[in-house]
């Protein structure tokens, strides 16, 4: 109950949390979160959970993880679907005070940099869309490597996509908010950012596209270019 009051008081406070820029600080933009996903992002989501579902499951030993960038735990809620515990972490308290409501798991507001967590007390951890927004990658993904013990998983917005040309035109004309301190990544340089955060460790990597059009013939591909990307990094230094 103290949990919920602290996220109620949270959520009364002015639309912008501390003054800040982010989206996710903004309460016009988290009280409409999940109405995007019943809408016109519903194809994407199912196919981004598709993606992520084959990556993770291939790793037999994970049967807990956080999400961390949970939001309002519209991920977090679904992992549960193939068999997964999950907890969930997020920095926002708006979008933690929806959270509450939605999700029967354990919740912790927190700053992905630093994770409250001692070492390895979570199988996997995940990132989806929301690694884009961490000022310091590199030291989010030791983060994420300390306290997991097998592997991380990241559902990402691909730079290698049309769509990124459209939001940034959007944001010229100020009618996109959402990707101002976005910061977008391919595979490749993803990869590169792993090697430098992981360097010494014995790990592999794979990854796959989605988020191409609805005409196109296919949904899913090998090929570093759609709208969203999943990559699962397992750790093989570990039993």
């Amino acid at each position: 109950m103290e949990i919920e009051k602290k996220y109620f008081e949270l959520a009364q406070s002015p639309r912008n949390w501390q003054n800040r820029p982010e989206w996710f600080f903004n309460r016009e933009h988290t009280d409409t979160y999940e109405q995007w996903y019943e809408g016109r992002y519903k194809r994407a989501e199912i196919w981004q959970k598709k993606v992520m579902e084959q990556l993770v499951s291939k790793d037999s030993r994970i049967k807990t993880l956080l999400e961390f960038g949970c939001g309002t735990t519209r991920f977090t809620r679904w992992w549960k679907e193939i068999g997964i515990e999950a907890t969930g972490g997020d920095i926002s308290p708006l979008m933690l005070s929806q959270a509450i409501h939605l999700f029967e798991g354990d919740l912790v507001m927190a700053d992905s940099h630093c994770m409250p967590f001692k070492d390895h007390t979570f199988d996997s951890l995940a990132f989806i869309t929301t690694f884009e927004y961490y000022k310091d990658p590199v030291k989010v993904i030791q983060e994420a490597a300390r306290v997991a013990r097998y592997g991380i998983a990241m559902g990402m917005m691909n730079r290698n996509s049309p769509k990124v040309v459209r939001r940034r035109i959007q944001q010229l004309f100020g009618k996109n908010p959402f990707y101002i301190t976005a910061t977008f990544y391919t595979p490749r340089k993803l990869i590169e950012i792993i090697n430098r955060a992981l360097n010494g460790r014995a790990y592999s990597v794979e990854w796959t596209c989605t988020g191409l059009p609805g005409w196109f013939p296919v949904q899913q591909w090998g090929l570093p270019v759609g709208d969203f990307f999943g990559l699962y990094v397992k750790f093989n230094d570990v039993e």
